[in-house]
């Protein structure tokens, strides 16, 4: 394509879409200023479904335009200078989380100097207080987790669309969903900082991240993990949203994994991390709860920040030595017919032991058909990285496209950043049959629906604090179980009554909230009493 046409492409299709954006403002206008009620109304379902899907058709085309308008451009060598425009595989790139510089991050965000690695931090050895320990739930009280992490996948009822297709018919295209409130019908019946916990749904894959031979192994091992991960979080096929967690929010739960599940490092004969050195009081009394038998990993979540939404989490394993300190908050745009959630936010897992931490994002995820039976995907582009070992993986979470294609596949690698060598690729798909194909020739395919899940370990709800998750959901989980949902509303009100108060009594007071379990670091949060500050 000359460059005469590609010009050409540019003005006439900006001029056409100009027309159809002022077309469709035009439409809008017309259905608006309709009485509200009467034969013809701006209530009308129809023309609310016209509303509604006439900005989601603008939507795409202008998409289309886009890719149109690169390709053409791409023909002619030249750069292309539309950093909105989605990538090939159809993921918008405001759903990609960025760092503020090309630099590495530590969890707790951007800093003048790199963070130094675990050993080389200060080994200042943990204080155990009540305030600030995972010793402060006692895990004799915890129980196997009764509940099922399974929603029913209804089709979404006649009085409910009705009520979806008011409110898209007041959003516009890119609007941020943050505050807005969603109808109790489609919320899950747990928290978030409760779904955070069980994409740990695995933790015996999470263990054996430590055990890997050499900084290759623990790489791929790591990015095993991370891709078998989604499925138990996002469990079901139908798209509900998990409650927003209250400031000040809390959930803690654990997972007793078998000893014999751990593929041991080479030549260890001794079942606790570091060479069988067990030199700090945490893992010795973590030793003696678990068992003989068991490894203990510890999970605790808080939400520590309302506006915007931040949770943290923290997961551990003190026998091994291995933690996880994670910060994440979720930014949902209105984009039609679909809802993107963007995660933002970053994790690292610490090996104490390796002296190894590794850095990762989220993908995003998007609440499809949202009129009819609404679905999820996965989309966007993560990484991990390690800079202690010099190797990072690269996962692409393919949404599907237009036409065709497949759903909720992803392809990734791992490579050794100074030689640029490639030494596992891995496709797939994230809630499905995952294959991995390592340098050495050999091939691995893992089914993530066959996987073995551990049910966590939780306290029964009358032993929880009470701004626990279960405790302080309770009434709303029981009323939407009993398929209450004007009961369910009442309930959720008042907490989000309390809420408002509560923030309004500290201004009024100038009071800045202070949380449990994590401080905050840069534009990040940390726990507080994290397993690298343990004397080794």
């Amino acid at each position: 394509m000359s460059s005469h046409h590609a010009l050409l492409l540019r003005f006439e299709g900006s001029q056409v879409m100009n027309q159809a954006d002022g077309q469709q403002k035009n439409l809008v206008q017309a259905i608006e200023s309709l009485p509200m009620r009467g034969p013809l109304s701006c209530l009308d379902q129809d023309l609310l479904l016209l509303k509604a899907t006439s900005a989601a058709s603008l939507s795409c085309l202008g998409e289309c335009l886009t890719i149109l308008q690169l390709s053409a451009r791409h023909n002619i060598n030249a750069q292309p200078v539309y950093s909105h425009a989605p990538p090939s595989d159809n993921v918008p790139m405001w759903s990609i989380p960025k760092s503020p510089s090309g630099e590495r991050l530590r969890n707790g965000g951007p800093s003048a100097e790199p963070s130094p690695s675990p050993s080389l931090r200060k080994k200042d050895t943990r204080q155990n207080t009540a305030e600030d320990s995972l010793e402060v739930i006692s895990v004799s009280d915890e129980e196997i987790d009764a509940e099922d992490n399974v929603e029913e996948d209804l089709d979404v009822l006649e009085d409910q669309r009705s009520f979806i297709l008011q409110l898209c018919s007041q959003l516009k295209l890119g609007m941020d969903l943050t505050r807005v409130v969603l109808p109790t019908f489609i919320l899950e019946k747990h928290s978030l900082l409760e779904m955070y916990a069980n994409f740990m749904a695995h933790p015996d894959l999470f263990l054996a991240i430590s055990t890997g031979s050499g900084p290759e192994e623990r790489m791929v091992r790591f990015l095993e993990y991370y891709l078998t991960a989604f499925h138990e979080g996002r469990k079901g096929a139908v798209a509900k949203k998990p409650y927003n967690p209250v400031l000040g929010e809390t959930f803690h739960c654990s997972w007793e994994v078998p000893r014999d599940q751990i593929r041991p490092l080479s030549g260890q004969t001794h079942p606790v991390g570091s060479a069988g050195r067990e030199t700090n009081t945490r893992s010795g009394q973590e030793a003696l709860r678990s068992g003989p038998d068991f490894y203990r990993v510890r999970f605790v979540a808080e939400q520590v920040s309302h506006h915007p939404p931040v949770s943290g989490f923290y997961c551990e394993c003190a026998e091994r030595g291995m933690c996880v300190n994670t910060h994440v908050w979720t930014k949902s745009k209105f984009m039609g017919m679909s809802v993107g959630v963007s995660m933002v936010g970053e994790g690292v897992l610490y090996l104490r032991d390796h002296g190894e931490e590794y850095v990762f994002t989220f993908p995003s995820a998007y609440a499809r058909s949202i009129l009819t039976v609404p679905w999820v995907e996965l989309g966007g582009k993560v990484t991990i990285s390690c800079v202690q070992t010099g190797y990072s993986a690269n996962v692409t979470f393919h949404t599907k496209p237009f036409y065709g294609g497949k759903v909720h596949k992803i392809t990734a690698e791992v490579k050794q950043n100074s030689s640029g060598i490639i030494v596992c690729k891995a496709q797939g798909e994230w809630n499905g049959t995952l294959e991995f194909i390592y340098s050495s020739g050999e091939t691995k395919v893992i089914d993530t629906s066959k996987l073995t899940v551990i049910r966590k370990l939780i306290r029964p709800v009358e032993k929880q604090g009470r701004t626990e998750s279960r405790r302080l959901w309770q009434y709303v989980t029981r009323a939407l179980k009993e398929g209450n949902i004007d009961l369910a509303s009442e309930h959720k009100h008042v907490l989000e009554e309390h809420q408002r108060s509560e923030e309004k009594r500290r201004t009024q007071n100038n009071m800045s909230w202070k949380p449990k379990y994590f401080s905050k670091e840069g534009d990040g949060w940390v726990y507080r009493n994290p397993l690298w500050k343990t004397q080794r």
